[in-house]
């Protein structure tokens, strides 16, 4: 019997992560948690001002996420998390080790028209050259696959259930 994965949704904005994340979650049986959810206000005020976090913003909300996922270590869990740099997933993975990213990854185009049409969203289109600039895409010895977001929800979904039932087993270790 396989351990429950912990997965973190990861990606630029606009590729779906608060709606295939939850998608995810319920195709596994294992609760969602929204990333957005842990940033401190003083975060969430300088993105809707249109303000890129740096990096000493962005460490205490890792952490926040990295503390859900690591308590969810065995039991399973889905959690949202742009994840962009190398160093943001080594942060999250040292609090929860057993984690796996599942990349979600698209057209610029696609992600862009995608944004222009959702309401009430804090993240501005133009933060979206300053994501794709940051985004570093999964390495080879990182645990976690990539999943192209074209097509719809259930699709996309569906995708990222068959690819991540393909990776080696490695909640039960730390490496």
């Amino acid at each position: 019997m396989r351990t429950p994965q912990v997965v973190v949704v990861m990606g630029v904005a606009g590729t779906g992560k608060t709606t295939i994340g939850p998608l995810l979650a319920a195709r596994l049986g294992v609760p969602y948690a929204e990333g957005d959810d842990f940033h401190p206000q003083a975060n969430i005020e300088k993105m809707s001002a249109g303000i890129p976090l740096d990096d000493a913003d962005r460490w205490p909300w890792l952490d926040a996420i990295g503390h859900w996922a690591h308590g969810r270590a065995g039991l399973g869990g889905v959690v949202s998390s742009s994840a962009l740099k190398r160093v943001y997933r080594d942060r999250l993975r040292a609090v929860a080790p057993g984690i796996v990213f599942l990349h979600l990854t698209g057209d610029r185009r696609l992600i862009e028209e995608r944004m222009s049409q959702r309401q009430g969203h804090f993240m501005p289109t133009a933060l979206l050259d300053s994501q794709f600039a940051t985004l570093q895409p999964l390495q080879p010895d990182e645990a976690g696959v990539a999943v192209d977001v074209s097509g719809g929800p259930e699709e996309i979904t569906e995708r990222a259930v068959q690819a991540l039932a393909a990776l080696p087993d490695t909640a039960g270790s730390s490496h």
